[in-house]
């Protein structure tokens, strides 16, 4: 049996989950039926799946050895941050193009673990099922502001503000050609692939696409490129990429949907696109993020938009 005190980073989340964190490779068929036997107890008494956990609950799991980690791994390296906002709960960072927001190795994820293990803000020892995570990401070659939540409970009110679009987030890039009109909103319908981690992008409506909606406005002309200011009014996997490619204007350097022989011209590999700005329009009166209302927070300096005179 294995007994845990529920923490602060604990509470608020389903019983069922919670224990999916604090195990290892434990079938879902397994823990459902530990819950029907009567073998998840919560204070001595039965516990269902659904269950909230709340702060000082003491759950009891009556389930095998093997299923439970010997310990915790801190897999976090430790590396530079450019970091535009930190308060006790949140972290925005400017991600660099070519760093990768999560995985195995070098990643911002990992750099802000680190980080906040260096700052006292994290100790993976003593957390059961929680650590910094994300709120938000942008692809491996696309730089510009990342959310990271220092807490579980910073990390469910941002991911819920983010549901209902109170998260205002722009965009710039690059793409060939002259946008026709120079500013305005297309909408269309978007699929993910089930290989190749790519989307194709419909005008019309049809099976398995999701609507999509996109808007921009030229900032400035040079040289048969135009640099762009987005607006996402949806947010899908390579929104920004596949849909300005389908307009016919694809981002400088796009090795996905961009024109690899403009590409290799004018000599960029990488698509030239940066999520420059943030905005959080929620209510002041948002418990856990009501500080940062009305707040916006830009990167700064832009290459690529600087080669503009922007």
């Amino acid at each position: 049996m294995r007994e845990f005190c529920i923490g602060p980073n604990d509470a608020g989340q389903r019983a069922d989950k919670f224990i999916f964190k604090v195990t290892e490779k434990l079938p879902p068929a397994l823990l459902y039926k530990a819950f029907r036997k009567k073998r998840i107890k919560l204070g001595g008494k039965r516990c269902l799946p659904e269950t909230v956990l709340a702060l000082g609950d003491r759950l009891e799991l009556y389930l095998n050895d093997e299923f439970f980690p010997a310990e915790r791994k801190m897999t976090a390296r430790a590396g530079a941050l450019n970091i535009l906002y930190e308060d006790g709960n949140l972290l925005l960072l400017d991600k660099e193009a070519g760093l990768v927001a999560h995985g195995e190795g070098d990643s911002l994820l990992g750099r802000v673990q680190a980080y906040l293990v260096g700052t006292g803000d994290y100790d993976p020892e003593r957390e059961q099922s929680f650590a910094p995570a994300l709120c938000n990401r942008i692809d491996q070659y696309t730089s510009g502001i990342v959310i990271a939540a220092k807490n579980a409970a910073a990390l469910r009110a941002m991911a819920e503000q983010i549901r209902l679009r109170k998260v205002e987030k722009r965009y710039l890039c690059v793409v060939l050609g002259k946008m026709a009109p120079a500013a305005g909103e297309h909408h269309a319908y978007l699929k993910r692939r089930e290989q190749g981690n790519r989307v194709d992008v419909r005008d019309r409506e049809a099976p398995g696409f999701k609507p999509i909606a996109t808007r921009w406005h030229t900032l400035a002309s040079r040289e048969g490129l135009s640099l762009l200011e987005v607006e996402l009014l949806t947010g899908r996997t390579h929104q920004i990429r596949a849909h300005l490619a389908h307009l016919g204007h694809p981002l400088l350097g796009d090795g996905k949907y961009g024109d690899p022989a403009e590409n290799r011209r004018r000599g960029y590999q990488n698509q030239l696109l940066c999520a420059y700005s943030i905005r959080f329009a929620f209510s002041p009166e948002e418990p856990v993020l009501g500080g940062l209302s009305g707040r916006e927070v830009t990167v700064g300096k832009v290459g690529f938009a600087e080669w503009f005179g922007v």
